[in-house]
């Protein structure tokens, strides 16, 4: 040991700021165990960012542990969690990478960087699996819709996304946005991203083979995001969040499109061993992860480091969290290949270390030994938390307190359009037409479609023989999760996988966004570790694994945090794009079908929601088998030609599925309702139910599909005309519908 290494082992009582950065006094103590003396400024740095809750997961891995051992068999999954993203095979040669991961307090601090930032990031996690990004999603919540914080935040955010995501060629397919105001202050923004790539060309992080080439491409490293993962995702968010301005990413979308040509180049040409992007925690995540999952060890210069600003510390040059980088390991015989690709692409590329055996990751700076580490200490060996948890005190009385005592409403016409033009059911276009949902032009659906679906043939090179297509959809219902976070993590889960079968998709894999409070709160950890236990138990008996995700602890102001928010994507594929099924009522003249039964059910729903401001009682009840059996039904179903049209009930009931079905295409419907509770039968949120239109002649099939997969289907009536009649209870004009649905968010953010 040499230089500032042999002077930390020379003064060991040299006082240093590790509770600044985000340290406890435990976990500080125990990195001087395992160096057997101080560390360095430049290792602390490394330490604290790595160890942070947003890098090592320190309070949720005990939890997270159920998607392995209860994972259900997939012949399907080719890459499961502990990579950068989750891959999956989708046939005919081809795989599909996919993975949802969270921006939200850089986005509460900065809105357009901070959400503009989440979408690279989570592009170049799809990157580093060796996959184009073919497509993006986005789940959005934010405050009451009035709120001033909602007004300030939610169109940057809005702006971040679109023009990231519009300057790299991506569709935006789909994704969600909702309101409470258990969001005011604490934002969330989870972003997700699809890419596809031949099966047998995945890239890994890992750097094996002593000898070889470290390689730092891409964007210089400046002083924007110097220990935002730390700084911003692992800590109590509290009102001076603006003073961190300096911790949020700065983002250009035009070097991340050269880099991502560039990357598929260097796959292409195979002159790339491993390959890791650099997201949080920049510098000190790419080194620690790569060489652990190698051969142990590595040596770096730092001053090879391309600044954008000269001044910068070598601690901040470990913490900077820079975007549009990447850091690949390369043999010394393709050096001159790949650094002929990054030029011809202008993307700057400097090797700034290499490959050893020596199990150490061993850094200079100014011909200085400052970092003398075990790499895998700081990547893998980070502290683990059992954290206690118990029941929020009030739970039980939350859980009593059923909305089924509130005053029914007399007119159920008018209460349809109170919940049509709210602001969690009405129309998004205000926000989705500022995305480019088309790009490339093999987007088949996005929004207001139940789930985005895209045509494989026509985006990847040498994929023009097969007809496969790739569906996604993110879901979560924060007031669900606050009454039961078991229940509300299954609710979740099932709808994202009712809305890729409705399009005729069978779902394959799940990633997750777990957005929770401070883990610190035993409550919250409560409810974090019910929802983790509930969905890892959906997806067994679903039969689709967990893939990879991502948890967002500390989304809360002061002592209040969120509603306990997980977010589920799931991903599936169709065999012949051509057979998916239609969003909502297509054309006349057909018969509307209901699949599902009903139930007294308004546990969190939006009619409870909108019409009291009631938020109790239990939420859905969940029974997976039948989501299971509907999913098989609408699979088969549209792989036969059997259905024209579709859409999930789900949020506001039946009432608000059959007139987003009207909108879809401007086609009304008369119906009658099964039973004789209309006010049930309209605004009922009970689960594993869905709406389809079939021709006439193909309705006898139909059914039989149904009693044999034993799903109860109910013919409502027919399709035509220009209002949706509910018979015996209310007429409005498919116009009436239209205007209710999309005024509302014009009318607060402006035209």
């Amino acid at each position: 040991m040499i230089d500032s290494v042999k002077r930390a082992a020379e003064t060991p009582e040299e006082p240093q700021p590790y509770a600044e950065l985000g340290m406890k006094l435990d976990e500080y103590d125990r990195v001087r165990s395992i160096l057997g003396r101080r560390p360095t400024s430049s290792e602390l740095a490394i330490y604290s960012v790595m160890w942070s809750e947003h890098c090592s997961y320190k309070s949720s891995k005990v939890h997270l542990r159920q998607f392995g051992t209860k994972a259900p068999k997939s012949e399907a999954l080719l890459v499961g969690m502990g990579e950068n993203a989750g891959v999956v095979d989708v046939g005919d040669g081809w795989a599909a990478t996919f993975k949802i991961e969270s921006h939200n307090h850089p986005s509460y601090v900065e809105p357009h960087q901070g959400a503009a930032t989440g979408v690279g990031g989570i592009v170049r996690d799809i990157m580093s699996m060796g996959a184009r990004p073919v497509a993006v999603m986005d789940a959005l919540r934010f405050g009451g819709v009035d709120a001033p914080d909602t007004r300030r935040v939610l169109p940057g955010v809005v702006e971040g996304i679109s023009f990231y995501g519009n300057c790299l060629g991506l569709p935006n397919i789909g994704g969600e946005l909702a309101f409470d105001p258990c969001y005011i202050g604490n934002p969330l923004v989870n972003a997700l991203c699809v890419g596809l790539l031949r099966k047998d060309q995945i890239k890994l992080a890992t750097a094996p083979g002593p000898g070889n080439k470290v390689v730092l491409f891409g964007a210089r490293t400046g002083p924007d995001g110097i220990g935002g993962a730390s700084v911003l995702a692992s800590a109590t968010f509290e009102d001076e969040s603006h003073a961190k301005r300096p911790a949020v990413q700065v983002g250009d979308p035009f070097m991340e499109k050269l880099l991502i040509e560039c990357c598929l180049e260097l796959f292409e040409a195979d002159v790339v061993v491993g390959i890791q992007d650099l997201g949080a925690a920049g510098v000190s995540c790419a080194t620690t992860e790569l060489a652990a999952k190698g051969t142990g060890g590595m040596r770096v210069d730092l001053n090879l480091v391309p600044l954008r600003d000269p001044s910068l510390l070598p601690e901040e040059i470990l913490m900077s969290e820079s975007q549009e980088r990447m850091m690949a390991v390369v043999t010394p015989e393709d050096i001159d290949a790949f650094m002929a690709i990054c030029a011809r692409w202008d993307v700057p590329a400097t090797v700034i270390g290499e490959v050893t055996d020596t199990g150490r990751l061993v850094m200079t700076w100014n011909g200085e030994v400052i970092v003398d580490i075990p790499p895998g200490t700081a990547a893998d060996e980070g502290p683990v938390y059992e954290r206690p948890f118990h029941e929020p005190a009030g739970q039980a009385a939350l859980n009593a307190d059923d909305p089924l005592r509130l005053p029914r409403p007399a007119d159920l016409r008018a209460t349809l359009l109170e919940l049509l033009g709210s602001a969690n059911l009405a129309s998004k276009e205000w926000v989705t037409s500022q995305y480019d949902r088309y790009v490339r032009g093999n987007t088949v659906l996005a929004m207001p479609a139940d789930a985005g679906v895209l045509r494989i043939g026509e985006v990847m090179p040498g994929a023009e023989e097969t007809n496969r297509g790739l569906a996604l959809a993110t879901d979560g219902n924060g007031r669900y999760a606050k009454l039961d976070p078991y229940a509300g993590a299954q609710l979740a889960l099932a709808e994202a996988y009712r809305n890729v079968a409705v399009t005729g998709a069978r779902p394959l894999a799940v990633t997750n966004c777990l957005n929770f409070g401070s883990p610190e709160d035993p409550e919250v950890m409560w409810q974090f570790a019910e929802a983790v236990r509930g969905l890892a138990d959906a997806c067994k008996t679903l039969g689709v694994p967990v893939t990879g995700g991502n948890v967002s602890f500390y989304n809360q102001t002061g002592s209040t945090a969120i509603h306990p928010t997980p977010v589920v994507g799931v991903l599936g594929v169709l065999d012949d794009v051509r057979r998916r099924v239609r969003h909502g009522f297509t054309a006349p003249e057909l018969k509307v079908v209901l699949l599902g039964d009903t139930a007294e059910e308004f546990g969190g729903s939006e009619w409870a929601h909108v019409a009291h401001g009631h938020l109790g009682g239990l939420p859905p009840a969940v029974d997976l088998e039948a989501e299971r059996s509907l999913a098989a039904v609408l699979v088969e179903a549209a792989e036969q030609g059997l259905i024209e049209g579709s859409h999930d009930v789900s949020d506001g009931g039946l009432a608000v599925a059959l007139a987003e079905a009207c909108l879809a295409q401007g086609v009304g419907a008369t119906v009658q309702l099964p039973g004789d509770d209309a006010f049930t039968g309209l605004f009922s949120e009970s689960a594993a139910r869905a709406l389809v239109t079939v021709r006439p002649e193909s309705f006898e099939a139909f059914a039989e599909l149904c009693a044999r997969h034993e799903v109860p289907c109910y013919g409502l009536g027919t399709t035509g005309g220009a209002a949706l009649r509910v018979e015996g209870t209310f007429e409005i004009p498919v116009d009436e519908l239209r205007a209710t649905h999309e005024a509302t968010l014009p009318a607060v953010f402006g035209a």
